[in-house]
Formats: C-alpha cells, structure tokens, sequence
C-alpha cells in the first residue's frame, strides 16, 4: 500500500486533497508575499489571493473537523490546528471546536457558546448603535466580538477546563503579536491589507452560514450542555431546515470557489462525504429543482437589506416558495464553525 493511500482516508482523494491544501498554504504564502511588494496591482492581487487561500483553509479546517482527508485522527487534528493559525482560530483548540461542530450535526441546532444578541441587548445604548452601525458599514463586528469572546473566556470563566487554556492563549497572542509587529516593520499597508483579507474571509463565510439553516440557535457554554426537547428534530426536520445555497447553478464549478461548501443538503445527509464528491452526490440525492436548493444571486439582496436586522433579530426571517422567496429571509449571525467555539 502507498503511502498516499495511508495518509488519505479516500484513494479518490489523493489529487483533490493534495491541491486544496497546497492552493491554500501556497496562496497564502504567495498572497502574502505579493502584500510586501512596491506595487499596489501586486498587492491587489496578493489581497485577493490571500483572502481566498484563508477562504479555502477554513472550509479544510471544517473537512478537518469531519475527518474526510486523512485517515488517522491525529493528523486531521494536528493539520487542524495548522489552518487555525492560518484563519485566526488558533485561540481555540481545535477538538473544542470539532466537538462543537459535531452538536450541531448531532442536535440539529445551532449550537453556539455566546449569544450575540443578548450581549447586544444588554449594552449601553451608544455601544449597541456603534456595533449596528458598524454591521451596517458591512464590518462583521458580531464575528469579531465573538472572536474576542474565545480570547477573553479563559480569563472570565469560573470553569477549570477554560481557565487551563491561559497560558496557551497568552502564547498565541505573544506569536501572533510579535509576528504581526514584524509585518508591520516591514509594510505598514502589508498589515492593513492582510487584517483587510482576514475580514473578507470572515465576510465570505458569515454570507455562506447566514443562509444555509433556519434552525433554533442555543447558547450553550459547557460540552454536557443539553437544548430544549421542545419539538421533534429528526433527519425531515433537518433537511426542511437546510438550503444549498450553491455559488452558481449555471456553472456548477465556481462552488470550488467555496470548497463545495454550498451543497449544505448532501452535506449534512452524508457528513462523512468528502468535499469533493458533494456535487455528485447533491444531484444524485436532490438535482437542481429541489426546494432547498437557493443559489447565492438570490439571497445578496436579502444579505444586504437585513444586515442590521438580523443582528438582533430572535428568528431568521422566513423562506417561502415563490419568484421572492428569499425576500424576508433575514439569515443568521454569528453562527460559523470558526466563531462558535
């Protein structure tokens, strides 16, 4: 047996894995280099490539999390941890994350550790119309207070489990910091761009989440935590609470531009499906009628006319069937595998 075979958990994935993962460090090694050069058309390009190879290395972190690119657990963790640096989720151990992701497989919810909306509510006003404000400039400021949340709640929980990760999160802000220092040595506008690309990242994947359940969401800090036996959710009601919102149907191959992120349905029916198959096994399950079914052109109006609404909104709006289907739609907040941890 080859030793590709034992590292990859599907033979079929060899090639698509192998190119996924050196897309995503080589773009960002790349892309980051184009950000230290003199010209701007470089950095442009470098911007845009760094954005999508950090785009990339979160939806692996999630192939990670499902353990469908290598065969051993330990290298889908350590391989984990690797991209978490990449994407900013490194303050978080990646199992945490994993086993949080799971719940929302497992619960059929989402299963979150902060609720945004609470906190919200709970501010002064000034601080609550600045955070709207900056929803409603398209600056993700939910993500980033939640991102926040992962950094500060080692030092704010009364659970031993949390209080334990200080020192891990102190180092990572020491590495970070110091390498974030040395970026800025050596260009100033490096760093702006690159905390730039890091936000469209953020952008891209919140758009992606926003839109791809209608299920209850719960805050539930500790693992044993349970949700409310308040109705039945079985696989039905998870299917009728699921959308593929597909990139494109037109052109089924720009949904590599999110890692097939998009096919949401075949996902969740067979989450041990790798990446690479999701499109294959969408059309066998479902093909392109199929209610769910909501390319992304329908839902950019949605997106931007509910930005401040679903910040503080208690439901996700409503999908019906028709030409405006998505109209009222508002999408979800603050709910991505990377943020809700």
């Amino acid at each position: 047996m080859s030793t590709s075979k034992l590292l990859y958990r599907y033979a079929d994935g060899r090639v698509w894995n192998s190119l996924a993962i050196a897309y995503s460090v080589g773009g960002y090694l790349i892309g980051l280099g184009l950000l230290l050069t003199p010209f701007w058309l470089a950095k442009l390009g470098g911007l845009l490539l760094l954005a999508h190879a950090m785009i990339i290395g979160a939806y692996l972190i999630h192939e990670f999390a499902h353990g469908t690119i290598f065969s051993k657990p330990a290298h889908n963790a350590l391989a984990g941890e690797v991209f978490s640096w990449m994407t900013g989720g490194c303050y978080a151990d990646f199992q945490d994350l994993r086993r949080k992701h799971m719940r929302h497989h497992v619960d059929r919810a989402d299963v979150i550790t902060f609720d945004s909306k609470a906190f919200i509510n709970g501010l002064p006003n000034w601080a609550r119309k600045l955070i709207l404000a900056l929803e409603w400039a398209y600056v993700p400021a939910v993500e980033l207070i939640m991102h926040f949340y992962v950094v500060l709640l080692p030092f704010i929980s009364h659970s031993e489990k949390h209080r334990a990760r200080r020192g891990k999160v102190l180092t990572v802000l020491l590495i970070r910091t110091a390498l974030f220092a040395l970026l800025g040595w050596l260009s100033f506008s490096a760093l702006v761009l690159y905390c730039v690309a890091w936000l469209i990242m953020v952008t891209v994947l919140r758009f992606a989440d926003a839109y791809q359940h209608t299920y209850d969401a719960f805050a539930v800090l500790e693992e044993d935590g349970k949700i409310p036996a308040d109705k039945l959710r079985d696989r039905a009601y998870e299917q009728l609470n699921t959308f593929s919102n597909v990139v494109s149907l037109r052109w089924p191959s720009l949904n590599l531009l999110l890692l097939n992120f998009a096919y949401h349905n075949a996902h969740h029916e067979k989450p041990v499906a790798p990446w690479y198959r999701l499109p294959n096994l969408h059309a066998e399950l479902y093909g392109d009628a199929y209610r769910q079914v909501v390319p992304m052109s329908e839902l950019l109006s949605s997106f931007h006319r509910h930005r401040v609404r679903r910040v503080l909104s208690d439901d996700y709006g409503e999908f019906v069937d028709g030409p405006k289907r998505a109209e009222n739609f508002y999408g979800a907040v603050g709910v991505s595998f990377l943020t809700a941890v």
